[in-house]
């Protein structure tokens, strides 16, 4: 394989790729990646300001970048907005599903309301969006679609029940996508994130006690940064990953792999 042909497993250029809840965190760090790999990035979320002044970051930096406004835990929503965007712009090739949230309490004393909405946040857009764009990718023969799933896929720690329960849920759904839709040419794979420096995580950074005990039992000693889920995104959404499916890749300094 030459140099070009080895360049070109990597290269999105022509591909358009909607990143779900990516006017900060994670979200944004993949969307300046992709973009960076050549695709055009569909910036979603629920305030049209906040999306257009990302679109206006990424356009200074080169990165191609249009907004998608769309409420991703409402299946009319988001399902009307990529009709739209497939009838008038063109097609959606690779789906992040990164919109998730958090909620920290001991499950004695969980609010059933704030379940429920992380299962619609965590788990219920990830379907509604990745089922939203399957009809156009199942009709096109081709598709990426990357679930961002957790650590918490896998693992438990006190007083984040809910949210282990929605992101081992994504984990499953992953599996059960690639199951249903390997066969009509989407590739449907999930990044589980360890440890991140992210506002999801504030609280957790800002503890100095967590924090040692994090460097101490993560085998690379230290928080992770949004931009190292970057060559994994890349990878999931280009041709190097062809025949890659039903995947959970975790990114987690060795987190997972030790005791």
């Amino acid at each position: 394989m030459s140099k070009n042909q080895l360049a070109g497993l990597f290269n999105l250029e022509g591909q358009t790729a909607l990143i779900t809840g990516s006017t900060r965190g994670i979200g944004f760090a993949l969307a300046c990646g992709l973009g960076q790999a050549g695709a055009h990035v569909l910036i979603n979320g629920r305030s049209a300001d906040a999306i257009q002044k990302v679109v206006d970051e990424l356009n200074s930096r080169s990165i191609a970048a249009t907004g998608l406004v769309a409420d991703v835990t409402q299946q009319d929503e988001i399902s009307a907005q990529i009709d739209r965007y497939e009838a008038l712009t063109g097609p959606i090739d690779i789906l992040v599903n990164n919109a998730g949230m958090q909620h920290r309490a001991p499950l004695e004393s969980f609010e059933a309301d704030v379940f429920d909405q992380m299962i619609a946040v965590n788990l219920k857009a990830a379907f509604y969006t990745a089922k939203a764009l399957s009809a156009f990718m199942i009709a096109r023969q081709h598709g990426r679609i990357i679930n961002i799933a957790s650590v918490m896929s896998l693992l438990a720690r006190p007083g984040i029940a809910p949210y282990t329960a929605t992101k081992g849920a994504i984990a499953n759904l992953t599996k059960g996508m690639a199951a249903d839709w390997a066969g009509y040419g989407l590739n449907c794979n999930a990044i589980a994130p360890g440890y991140f420096k992210t506002e999801l995580n504030a609280a957790l950074v800002a503890d100095k006690k967590f924090t040692a005990w994090l460097e101490r039992r993560t085998p690379a000693g230290r928080w992770g940064d949004v931009s190292d889920l970057v060559g994994t995104a890349v990878y999931l959404a280009s041709p190097a990953s062809s025949f890659v499916n039903g995947q959970i890749i975790y990114v987690d300094g060795g987190l997972t792999a030790t005791v």
